[in-house]
């Protein structure tokens, strides 16, 4: 199935493939590149990988960093079976993967507490879903792990513009 453009209110289609974001620090970036996504262990979905198809939901992450130590990453996500969670406490909260849901996804401004931004986000429980979207690294900023302000993928340079960062 070919990708999907979706606005961040629309609510996903099962079995779709969409662009999403993956906000993390360059460190992060370099191992998620090479090795994969890895399950987060907790989180306000329970375990999996946190993504959103808004960029600027991800561009918030990680938080308590200084902005410019930020990375986020173009993905493709095959999101599979979508439950969709709008509620705090709902009874699905942490056990929507266990019920046969491969997705969580919260749509924006559904009043839960643990997303002040009221920007969307999803759960992915299996990380073999998602996929770096081919030799682009969409935002980066001047760090330690990006030397001369380049970060290496696939062994080609991307020099890093300036502010806001972004390569498309």
């Amino acid at each position: 199935m070919g990708k999907m453009l979706l606005g961040a209110s629309q609510e996903p289609k099962d079995r779709s493939v969409y662009t999403m974001y993956h906000g993390t620090t360059a460190a992060n970036a370099h191992l998620i590149i090479t090795n994969g996504f890895q399950q987060s262990q907790k989180g306000m979905l329970g375990k999996g990988v946190y993504v959103s198809r808004d960029r600027k939901k991800a561009e918030r992450y990680p938080l308590n960093i200084n902005a410019s130590d930020r990375v986020v990453l173009k993905l493709h996500v095959r999101v599979g079976r979508v439950k969709r969670i709008d509620k705090d406490n709902h009874p699905m909260q942490y056990t929507w993967s266990a019920q046969g849901y491969d997705t969580a996804w919260v749509p924006p401004n559904c009043g839960m507490k643990a997303v002040p931004s009221g920007l969307e986000e999803d759960c992915v429980f299996d990380p073999s879903r998602i996929k770096v979207h081919p030799n682009q690294l969409v935002l980066c900023g001047r760090n330690k792990m990006a030397p001369n302000n380049c970060f290496y993928h696939r062994d080609v340079a991307m020099p890093l513009p300036k502010p806001p960062f972004y390569v498309y």
